[in-house]
């Protein structure tokens, strides 16, 4: 990997990157006005590279950004590289902001993007996956990173996945998880955190994205009933779009 990337802005001067895996105009709305939201930046602050439009581009598209966005997915799969032409470009964008020091904040698509591209594996679950507002734990590395330090052992966050991460890639650190699986790692040396929960993802969006993708994630409404009852707030999953802004890029 080259040196980390060094150079620091002012907060109304950064420009980031969304990589968008999203097909609904719905969605891909809403998911772009979260992380505009929840990070402290304006929408005009954030250009998005949806994948479904351009699905092929090249691997060095976040070059001159101040940071790249991952967003998460219901559409596709990380494990169908030949039903979605644009995982491997994804792949080949990750790596090279990895290789760059471009710093990188993944979310649940995004972190199994990720995890593939620095070696690691992705599994399927078709039954039993995480669903909700759930706990999440935290590891010993979290109590010295600058996103975790002063946030206590245990955390609710939006959690709706089928794929998760069997094993990390090399030189990755693992900083929180579920019983299920591995939740966020940051790459050594570099300022690349991924979350397989979704910081960008507050309750009435859980609500309003699991009643709009029922039918792919639940059995029916009864299934999404209980689900969506059982949501509560997640105010600091929530701050880490920010703490990422300000923590890291105008650190």
């Amino acid at each position: 990997m080259s040196e980390t990337h060094t150079q620091k802005r002012g907060k109304h001067q950064l420009k980031t990157l969304l990589l968008q895996i999203r097909d609904s105009p719905q969605v891909r709305e809403e998911e772009l006005q979260s992380f505009a939201t929840l990070s402290g930046l304006s929408r005009s602050q954030i250009d998005v590279l949806n994948v479904f439009d351009t699905p092929d581009f090249p691997a060095n598209a976040a070059d001159g950004y101040d940071a790249l966005w991952v967003g998460g997915a219901s559409e596709a799969n990380v494990l169908k590289p030949e039903e979605f032409a644009f995982i491997d470009p994804c792949l080949r964008l990750i790596r090279h902001c990895a290789d760059t020091g471009l710093p990188v904040f993944a979310s649940c698509f995004g972190f199994q993007l990720a995890v593939l591209a620095l070696g690691g594996e992705i599994l399927h679950k078709d039954a039993d996956f995480e669903m909700g507002s759930l706990p999440i734990l935290l590891t010993p590395d979290a109590k010295t990173d600058p996103l975790f330090c002063d946030i206590s052992d245990e955390f609710l966050a939006i959690s709706v996945h089928r794929q998760y991460a069997a094993a990390l890639p090399d030189h990755c650190q693992l900083l929180a998880y579920t019983d299920q699986c591995m939740h966020s790692f940051r790459v050594e040396g570099r300022d690349f955190w991924a979350f397989q929960f979704h910081p960008e993802v507050d309750r009435d969006t859980l609500v309003e994205r699991l009643t709009f993708y029922k039918a792919h994630y639940t059995d029916g409404d009864g299934q999404l009933d209980r689900v969506l009852s059982s949501a509560r707030e997640t105010p600091v999953a929530n701050a880490l779009p920010r703490r990422f802004v300000e923590q890291v890029l105008l650190a």
